[in-house]
């Protein structure tokens, strides 16, 4: 019964997370009390995608570094990049817009991403691997590249941040692979019963994610449209460069999956506290703005890559049919 739950949310996995986002923003009053527990429901999403790991898949997708390498590249140097030059010209006289769009996606690769790898089947230990590298050595990697590109200096707790996601990535990922290592792999019927539980959690952070970015979204006007646009546009070219730079390297469709995903996505929770914290509220607009739609990105080019996988798939048993008839 679990299992057919867990097919029926992964089908609508496109669906719910809009909804979710419009329930947050629309019951933010009510939500925000519970935003606390965002942490640990991450925890738990890692810990039961983690159940299917084991340490010898991670050593062996560190033996192939080359789309980890890539993927860091693409996440701190290809997308900052790209974020500062569309700042220059569509914001030439706003410093902090600009600065806000370099901020939003220099951050790390979002937790949430593990979660979207392990929906779509692909590397659960590549994504472990870029989101662990990733997350120890963001703390140096944002301040660089905003002091490169934006000419600022920038303090961060890294302390903290690097305790927020220990507790939400590093600890419940090895508790995961110590259960499998135990287990000797029997831990995956165990993930597969958490599967349904996971994908309700990540639907109730994407709802506490809209309540908590609700009140930024009081005044509309023709800046804010712009620069969710433009946040929008940019969050969609990560996870087409993902895409792109995957078939370029020839790699597998699990591969792939997890170049998409972890290219793609953005720990926006991180990137929002930093925001806040370090600079006038004006940067802190772009970073939430991609709070909006982060979830609906990840389902809808993770269906995308579904819907394209599976007629290549059909192509390629066409076309055995063919050979073996003739």
């Amino acid at each position: 019964m679990l299992q057919s739950i867990n097919r029926q949310l992964e089908r609508f996995m496109p669906i719910i997370t809009p909804v979710s986002v419009l329930i947050g923003i629309f019951f933010s009053d009510h939500l925000i009390f519970f935003s606390f527990i965002i942490p640990w429901v991450f925890a738990f999403i890692t810990f039961s995608g983690s159940l299917g790991s084991s340490f010898s898949s991670v050593k062996g997708a560190l033996k192939s570094p080359l789309p980890l390498i890539v993927i860091l590249l693409l996440l701190h140097v290809i997308m900052p990049v790209i974020a500062w030059l569309v700042g220059q010209i569509l914001f030439t006289n706003d410093h902090l817009t600009v600065t806000g769009l370099v901020l939003g996606l220099v951050i790390p690769t979002g937790v949430a991403s593990f979660f979207w790898v392990s929906i779509y089947k692909g590397n659960i230990a590549l994504a472990l691997s870029i989101i662990l590298f990733d997350t120890l050595l963001s703390p140096f990697l944002v301040p660089f590249t905003i002091s490169v590109l934006i000419g600022q200096k920038v303090e961060i707790d890294s302390l903290s941040i690097m305790n927020g996601l220990l507790i939400m990535v590093v600890l419940p990922s090895i508790l995961g692979m110590v259960i499998n290592y135990f287990t000797k792999g029997k831990s995956v019927n165990m993930g597969k019963v958490l599967a349904p539980f996971s994908k309700v959690g990540l639907a109730s952070v994407v709802m506490m994610n809209g309540a908590v970015i609700a009140p930024y979204l009081t005044e509309i006007n023709k800046k804010l449209l712009l620069i969710i646009v433009t946040v929008f546009f940019l969050a969609c070219s990560g996870y087409i460069l993902a895409w792109l730079i995957g078939r370029l390297l020839n790699r597998d469709r699990e591969t792939m999956v997890a170049m998409i995903f972890t290219g793609g996505m953005r720990n926006n929770s991180a990137g929002a506290v930093i925001a806040v914290h370090y600079f006038p509220p004006a940067v802190a607009v772009p970073v939430i703005a991609c709070m909006l739609f982060q979830q609906v990105l990840a389902s809808t080019f993770g269906a995308l890559f579904d819907h394209v996988d599976r007629r290549k798939t059909d192509a390629e048993k066409r076309l055995a049919i063919n050979k073996n008839a003739s």
